[in-house]
């Protein structure tokens, strides 16, 4: 952990016409288990290369249950997995076997191709438990679609952490504030948890193009506007940003980067620059040559997978995303 001036806020007042949106996640239930859904959404598809925001829970499990994502495939991304309470473990393609814990990262890159799951270890079903985090999608540049698929861990203890007076941000992936997080990317961008006692000011960086914020308890001041948990607001490009928490303080996710230099095409799990590269995920995960094909299941976890979708729904992500 290391002091920051950078996190001192020593900027304008923020304009009311630096917030270009504010968007309110979709909330599903999957069977005793929330998600809520941030991006895409219909007045904003990505913010910098980020593609997908689903916060998970706050859930509570009783003994004996936990969640259960059956092998999936995945193209033209990175996942990248961060929780506040609990755990799960994960499994993928690439020989990956890792369970991940309060404050550590998991990045997995997608590239051409690859199929992961998520599961609840069965030594912590054995008690009642909790989960709370975040799954999000980054979008990958054009260079890198069809690259090998890869996974990185790295521990809580390997992520850059600031503080000052009041506030303290752990710096997931990217760059901000000075520091560098350890996962390789493939464009600028930066995310960060950061938390901010009552009345701290937060000021954000302006050497990104997109920028954007989620508030995941608590809620923030911007610009005389008041926004809650469970609110994201994305601001205009170039703007001094400041934030400052309410009363009883805040969490937030802080999420952005450049823009991709054309719009991703989004249909189930699958993320493409071209209609093309989706019909052929489609037609290869649809085939279920799993030990030699394209998609080859989980090791440890090949005994199930969930299968192709008919016509997913737009809570199932078929649709077109910009960067704008």
């Amino acid at each position: 952990m290391s002091w920051s001036p950078l996190l001192y806020a020593h900027a304008p007042p923020t304009s009311p016409d630096a917030i270009a949106t504010v968007l309110v996640p979709r909330t599903r239930d999957l069977g005793g288990f929330e998600v809520r859904r941030a991006l895409p959404a219909p007045g904003r598809r990505m913010v910098g290369p980020f593609i997908f925001f689903d916060q998970m829970g706050p859930a509570e499990f009783v003994t004996g249950q936990g969640i259960d994502v059956r092998p999936h495939p995945h193209i033209g991304l990175a996942t990248v997995t961060y929780l506040y309470r609990g755990t799960f473990h994960h499994r993928d393609s690439t020989g990956a076997s890792q369970a991940i814990a309060p404050g550590d990262v998991n990045w997995m890159i997608a590239g051409r191709g690859v199929t992961h799951s998520e599961r609840t270890a069965p030594e912590v079903r054995a008690k009642p438990s909790s989960l709370f985090g975040v799954q999000t999608w980054v979008a990958l540049p054009d260079a890198q679609e069809d690259a090998a698929p890869g996974f990185e861990h790295h521990g809580r203890d390997a992520l850059p952490v600031l503080e000052a007076e009041g506030k303290q941000v752990r710096l997931i992936v990217g760059r901000a504030w000075g520091e560098r997080a350890p996962a390789t990317v493939f464009s600028d961008m930066f995310y960060a948890d950061a938390v901010l006692a009552a009345g701290a000011a937060l000021p954000l960086t302006r050497d990104h193009e997109d920028r954007g914020l989620h508030v995941m308890q608590g809620s923030v001041e911007i610009a005389g506007d008041v926004f809650a948990a469970g609110r994201m607001v994305v601001f205009r490009p170039g703007d001094a940003i400041t934030v400052k928490a309410g009363p009883a303080g805040a969490r937030l996710m802080l999420l952005g980067g450049e823009t991709l230099p054309g719009p991703r095409h989004i249909w189930w799990n699958f993320v493409a620059s071209s209609k093309e590269r989706i019909e052929a995920a489609k037609e290869a995960w649809a085939k279920g040559d799993w030990p030699g094909g394209r998609f080859p299941l989980p090791p440890g976890d090949a005994d199930e997978f969930i299968p192709l979708p008919e016509e997913p729904t737009i809570d199932e992500l078929r649709g077109l995303a910009r960067g704008r």
